[in-house]
């Protein structure tokens, strides 16, 4: 389902994210780090790099994903590695002194449990991190909801698992503060100038759309973003700077 090209196609965009939330993890010299839904792997080998004794280890759902991350093992430290995986079954098989989750809890059903699973794998003073999308009330998704729900395309796409609504900062630092964290949550809006012909409907190729994609064969694919792209357009018109994209994402993260 997932397009490591196409993803990596707004590099520094998506990754901006990552370090502001990284930024804020404290672990001087964790053992064992881990990076739920690592995608290609490229911000998974920062952390290798920011903890140069920690073994890290990269989890994804996606054998796309999965596939480049292990090309851009090769040649690498053996501190690297990379598995096939599901992050709502992740157990580790020891304790884990830092976790990262970057941009994947919204597409988890039921994350909240999920995240309460990760908190217990940490040990005593061990740290969990991760960050959100929170823009699913934007024009953007709600046009793709409409069309997605609409004549022909309903009963094609009626069953597909869009990404799910995320709650607020307060919203996690209440249920992570049950646990015994402390907990340092707050939200960014990042204003991004996107380059290119329709680069929001790019952006949205490497990410919300995947499961629109994934269950049309070809010639449905390209049906779709046909009908999809000029609406996207006249949504987010370019100026002479580029196109704005405002981007809202919540981060959270916890000590144990």
């Amino acid at each position: 389902m997932w397009d490591p090209g196409q993803y990596q196609r707004f590099g520094d965009e998506r990754s901006r994210p990552f370090f502001d939330l990284v930024g804020r993890v404290a672990a001087e010299a964790p053992r064992v780090v881990v990076d739920l839904g690592c995608g290609p792997g490229t911000l998974t080998a920062a952390l290798a790099r920011r903890w140069p004794h920690a073994k890290v280890h990269g989890i994804d759902s996606s054998a796309e994903m999965i596939e480049a991350a292990q090309a851009l093992r090769a040649g690498s430290s053996e501190r690297l590695s990379f598995a096939l995986g599901d992050v709502r079954g992740w157990k580790p098989e020891g304790g884990v002194d830092v976790i990262v989750s970057n941009a994947v809890l919204q597409w988890v059903p039921g994350h909240l449990g999920v995240l309460a699973r990760w908190a217990g794998f940490l040990q005593p003073g061990g740290w969990l991190a991760f960050q959100i999308p929170a823009n699913h009330d934007q024009q953007a998704h709600s046009l793709l909801h409409e069309q997605a729900g609409s004549p022909p395309w309903q009963p094609r796409l009626g069953d597909v698992l869009f990404s799910r609504q995320t709650g607020d900062p307060g919203y996690y630092l209440e249920l992570l503060t049950r646990y015994g964290c402390a907990v340092d949550a707050w939200e960014t809006t990042y204003m991004q100038v996107l380059s290119g012909e329709n680069p929001v409907l790019e952006w949205f190729k490497g990410t919300a759309l995947r499961p629109v994609l994934a269950a049309l064969g070809e010639e449905a694919r390209a049906d779709f973003l046909a009908e999809f792209g000029p609406k996207l357009l006249s949504a987010y018109p370019p100026a002479s700077y580029g196109t704005l994209f405002r981007f809202r994402r919540v981060f959270v993260v916890v000590q144990k």
